[in-house]
């Protein structure tokens, strides 16, 4: 691949990955809530989320959800309904929803890392958006004459490193502000904010439209 190639594709993935979505607000509760290194768990969760999806997506998952209406519908449902539910445990969380600091101030104690991880995997999974994204995207990089398995791999490489260092990023922001949003009235505030916002996700997912074959 050509560096210039790679370079343009580069910048299109950072802004894809910087943008404020589910799994970025995963990372940004995660981190406050358990300090970064739950964040190591999580965001291997969503790398693996997104590696499922862009393979799919190599393999035709992508041309399918354009053409099947109903398998679009189900998986586009299946996503705005986890995300539905994380948002309602966050709105009905109170002040509790947020890991209170210890005397030396430290995190909560976080979850087995088997949930952490699961819990990312399916946020990132269960979002048809991705998937149409990867099949609009990865066309336009990959040089048709070439090898495919090679492209596919050092561009999943560049998402997954990218994904993985700004996941790990929010958390350490997040875990430096811990202490403020640990505060009973913030974190109450902080839950509705964040429940809202995945119910929102949810509600933009569900009014996410099949493209035309």
């Amino acid at each position: 691949m050509h560096t210039q190639t790679i370079l343009t594709y580069t910048a299109f993935a950072a802004l894809s990955i910087l943008s404020p979505g589910p799994s970025i607000l995963l990372s940004l509760r995660n981190g406050a809530t358990y300090g970064p290194r739950s964040v190591m768990w999580s965001g291997l969760g969503n790398i693996s989320g997104v590696f499922c999806l862009s393979t799919a997506a190599i393999l035709g998952l992508g041309v399918l959800l354009k053409s099947s209406a109903m398998l679009f519908l189900a998986v586009k449902v299946c996503g705005a309904l986890y995300l539905f539910y994380i948002g309602i445990r966050h709105l009905f969380a109170g002040s509790g929803g947020l890991a209170y600091e210890s005397e030396a101030g430290q995190a909560g104690i976080a979850p087995p890392p088997r949930k952490l991880y699961g819990e990312a995997f399916l946020t990132a999974a269960t979002n048809p958006k991705a998937v149409l994204f990867f099949t609009a995207l990865f066309p336009q990089f990959i040089d048709a004459q070439a090898a495919l398995l090679p492209q596919f791999l050092v561009l999943m490489a560049i998402f997954m490193s990218l994904s993985y260092s700004t996941h790990l990023s929010y958390a350490v922001v997040a875990s430096r502000a811990r202490h403020l949003l640990v505060r009973p009235q913030f974190a109450k505030w902080v839950n509705r904010v964040v429940g809202t916002a995945f119910i929102s996700f949810g509600s933009l997912l569900l009014a996410l439209r099949r493209q035309a074959s």
